[in-house]
């Protein structure tokens, strides 16, 4: 069965449905805080161009969504399905932002346990890049069961701490 990279994944909180081009609005005025993107390599995501091209390149990737805080429908985020790999049975979660009134409660959590949960269904091995400087989360990630296994550096001088969930240690 093929990965199904955009589905819609509902809780008692949360709704993560597919990114469509009407939520570029709703969605920078979230990402508009420059707060958010404070000890991430890409500060310009703040901006109204630099979140355009974020947006487009979620739009094109296939696997984005928004995050719907389900108490009032309003936007509150993102997340998104990249890199799937068949043969090494793997996906990557990666390029999530929330509103900072939805930071330190149980939102981060519970959009990654929806993801997570679909994602074992299809791999047995789920990934997080985290840039090394962005400290907040990669404490997000070990808190949800992420273990440190590597890092990664990229042509830019840039390194990623590598984070891994396998379907074995997810208690969902």
């Amino acid at each position: 069965m093929p990965f199904e990279l955009q589905p819609t994944l509902t809780s008692e909180i949360l709704e993560l449905r597919p990114l469509r081009a009407d939520d570029f609005e709703e969605l920078y005025a979230v990402a508009a805080d420059p707060l958010i993107w404070e000890q991430h390599p890409n500060p310009e995501r703040s901006t109204r161009e630099g979140f355009r091209q974020f947006f487009d390149q979620a739009m094109q990737s296939g696997g984005a969504f928004v995050a719907i805080d389900r108490q009032d429908g309003r936007i509150i985020g993102s997340s998104r399905f990249n890199c799937y790999d068949l043969v090494r049975s793997e996906i990557e979660i990666g390029w999530t932002f929330l509103a900072r009134s939805h930071w330190g409660g149980v939102y981060n959590g519970e959009m990654k346990r929806l993801m997570l949960a679909h994602a074992f269904k299809f791999v047995d091995n789920v990934i997080f890049f985290v840039d090394s400087n962005n400290l907040r989360s990669q404490r997000a990630v070990e808190k949800i069961g992420g273990v440190r296994v590597g890092t990664k550096t990229h042509p830019h001088g840039r390194e990623n701490v590598i984070f891994r969930i396998t379907r074995s240690a997810f208690s969902g």
